[in-house]
């Protein structure tokens, strides 16, 4: 059975805009304007890696071009990024700073994988 990317990502996209509210409505009185600034770069990059698990979706219904890897990867990193840039906005320890970069480093090697399997295909 394969893995329904767009709904993923389209379940992304919607958490990505629930945040980005959140952040705006509940959270804009709370935060400092460094800690809102992180809030919202994890809401955007989680719509990047959603668009991205869309794309990838599509591609897999309708080219021969393989997207499991790459749209795996992109999820993950997608998640583990901006999972810990958000915990550090609200608070959370600062050592997250330090898990962070291999959710990004994650999203970009997703990215290269789509490329590398479109190359191949």
């Amino acid at each position: 059975m394969s893995v329904d990317w767009i709904a993923i990502g389209a379940l992304g996209a919607a958490l990505a805009i629930v945040l980005g509210a959140f952040g705006a409505h509940a959270l804009e009185e709370r935060l400092s304007d460094r800690d809102m600034v992180l809030w919202e770069t994890a809401a955007r990059y989680l719509m990047y890696a959603a668009l991205g698990l869309l794309v990838m979706g599509v591609l897999s219904r309708s080219t021969s071009v393989p997207v499991d890897w790459p749209a795996a990867t992109l999820a993950a990193g997608g998640l583990l990024f901006c999972a810990t840039v958000a915990a550090i906005a609200l608070g959370g320890p600062r050592w997250l700073g330090a898990v962070t970069p291999f959710g990004g480093l994650l999203m970009i090697v997703g990215w290269f994988l789509l490329a590398w399997a479109s190359i191949r295909s």
